[in-house]
């Protein structure tokens, strides 16, 4: 498909365009998160076992994905087994440690609830050629690792701080 003409804008505008997206999305995933009984970190959880499919995570691997501590991990793997989201198993290659499931019911509840958004978003990027497409994904992609990198580098300073003031 040929790309279609695109307004004219600059790297500011772009940048108030994408705030404006953040926000809106962060509204959505606590209104999400509400629906599905669940707060937002717990949804990003549950979201994390959904991408990693039949490849189970451990707590620690989720612990890493949602950048909380593994002590904070075990509530949450405890607030998602409650309501009915995950089932831990048994890791066969190591019986001391789990690995984190998601229930088929609350896998098609998910996807009730996302799956008419994502049908939009899907009508959305058809308006958009192959080569704009790659150059959308090459920019999320890219900006998730500044901001994981800037997330990461805040961390270390408040970690700094916390030395100097001790």
């Amino acid at each position: 498909m040929p790309a279609k003409p695109r307004p004219a804008t600059t790297p500011a505008e772009a940048l108030s365009s994408m705030d404006s997206l953040i926000a809106t999305h962060l509204l959505g995933q606590q209104e999400m998160a509400q629906r599905l009984g669940l707060n937002v970190t717990d949804l990003l959880c549950f979201a994390c076992v959904l991408k990693a499919g039949e490849n189970l995570l451990t707590a620690g691997d989720l612990a890493e994905h949602a950048h909380v501590t593994t002590g904070a991990m075990t509530g949450i793997l405890n607030r998602l087994e409650r309501g009915g989201f995950i089932t831990r198993r048994p890791d066969p290659t190591d019986r001391r440690r789990v690995r984190v499931a998601a229930v088929p019911a609350a896998v098609a509840r998910v996807t009730a609830l996302y799956g008419p958004y994502y049908a939009r978003l899907d009508t959305l990027f058809a308006d958009y050629s192959a080569a704009e497409t790659a150059v959308l994904n090459d920019w999320f992609t890219r900006a998730t690792g500044l901001a994981l990198e800037y997330i990461e580098e805040l961390r270390g300073k408040d970690a700094e701080d916390a030395g100097r003031s001790e």
